[in-house]
């Protein structure tokens, strides 16, 4: 699975702004593989992603059934939320990142070779991502009925250490993006880039797809 990942225009500084300028771009990526037959529902869910010198943005587009968000603390779980993630491996890094969101931008951010193999990023790091929920930032309890909600996030520079010094043209990620919900009503594991394992787990490198900077 190959990306192109769209520019942002440099004057764009604010994540409202970042939103808007999505909004015009083509439909993005599809986040729509369900590899395990255990949990067959789909819900729909697309992610735009584009880069500047000093970072990443992504806007994930999310329509489901049902919808949770309870947790509020850097690093809990939130895939048991309704849950968006990222999971990148930078040119050099000898691991990934996994950035995981609830639905009121809520995160869990690590670095790693493996899933038993993770070390959190400390809270002021994760402090300085930028994330805007379309749902607010006040928890609640699920909510069953359709329901639409986006995600805007920008991941600055700095959160990827000595790993990337600048995102920069032709540069090529490693990644997927993954949306989960573990403990709704509808549990669900979605991927972009599909994995083939007997269960779910997307804490699966080889099956990274690539994300080419344009």
């Amino acid at each position: 699975m190959t990306g192109m990942v769209f520019q942002m225009p440099s004057d764009v500084r604010l994540l409202s702004e970042a939103s808007r300028f999505f909004d015009t771009l083509p439909e993005g990526f599809q986040i729509g593989y369900t590899p395990w037959k255990e949990f067959p529902y789909k819900p729909d869910v697309k992610v735009k992603c584009a880069w500047q010198l000093r970072g990443l943005f992504l806007k994930y587009y999310v329509n489901e059934d049902c919808v949770k968000a309870i947790y509020t603390q850097p690093n809990e779980p939130v895939y048991k939320d309704s849950c968006v993630e990222f999971f990148v491996s930078p040119p050099g890094a000898l691991g990934y990142y996994n950035f995981e969101f609830n639905a009121i931008g809520n995160m869990l951010a690590a670095f790693g070779s493996s899933r038993n193999d993770r070390e959190f990023l400390p809270a002021e790091v994760i402090g300085s991502i930028d994330v805007m929920s379309s749902l607010g930032k006040k928890p609640f309890p699920e909510k069953s009925g359709k329901v639409s909600w986006e995600l805007t996030v920008f991941l600055p520079v700095s959160v990827f250490g000595k790993h990337v010094s600048a995102f920069e043209k032709n540069i090529v990620l490693r990644a997927n993006f993954y949306k989960c919900g573990d403990d709704l009503s509808k549990p669900h594991y979605l991927c972009w880039s599909e994995i083939k394992t007997l269960a779910p787990d997307f804490h699966r490198p080889e099956y990274f797809g690539e994300l080419i900077l344009s």
